[in-house]
């Protein structure tokens, strides 16, 4: 395969697995595609709920970014440099608070979905913190996120994660892994760090909380 097209796919990987949007996928996820016979939220409430996510912690997040491009602050949505990235992970730090918000008190979602919203802005909270000493990588901070909100879905509907779920996840992981790294984007530490605070954040608390009832 030629460099060219494996710099075209790894560009792809990095905007479709853009770490902004992950928690929507994850929400649409949780909502409509994975054990749907246990639906955590009614049909009206599951729209709400992936609309919402869309708008907080995607859409804000990235208005924030779009506007310091066009002022000449940052180059393009990827911010390679660490140094740019604190403003736009402050913003994204507090949609992610409304975010968890409106999972927590407007629409009263079960329980391990709000440990999945609080462990995510909790992960967003401590990437901007590393990222002022060291460059984690919030694009394996966000398929960690979503590997750990899959457990503690699982875990809160009382179910196993299916095989094809995991290898798929596995699969996309680790191409996104490489696809990192051969950007240049981020080291092996930073992506395999990035990814275990993601896991660590979305589904150690729920297992903690569950431990202790």
């Amino acid at each position: 395969m030629s460099e060219r097209i494996l710099h075209s796919i790894a560009n792809a990987l990095s905007v479709i697995l853009y770490p902004l949007f992950v928690p929507t996928y994850g929400v649409a996820l949780f909502c409509y595609a994975y054990h749907t016979q246990v639906n955590p939220l009614s049909p009206i409430w599951s729209i709400i709920a992936i609309v919402g996510t869309f708008l907080l912690t995607c859409l804000i997040p990235l208005s924030a970014i779009w506007i310091r491009i066009k002022r000449g602050v940052i180059q393009d949505i990827q911010i390679e440099n660490a140094e740019q990235r604190t403003i736009p992970y402050l913003y994204a730090a507090l949609g992610f608070g409304f975010w968890a918000y409106l999972m927590i008190a407007i629409l009263h979602a079960p329980l391990y979905l709000d440990f999945i919203a609080l462990g995510a802005m909790g992960a967003i909270g401590l990437i901007t913190l590393i990222n002022r000493w060291w460059k984690i990588s919030a694009h394996l901070t966000g398929m960690g996120g979503l590997l750990g909100g899959l457990f503690t879905y699982c875990l809160g509907i009382g179910a196993m994660p299916t095989t094809g779920t995991l290898c798929l996840w596995i699969g996309v992981t680790l191409a996104l892994m490489y696809a990192r790294i051969y950007l240049k984007a981020h080291t092996a530490s930073q992506v395999s760090a990035g990814w275990l605070l993601g896991l660590i954040c979305t589904f150690v608390p729920y297992c903690i909380y569950c431990y202790a009832q």
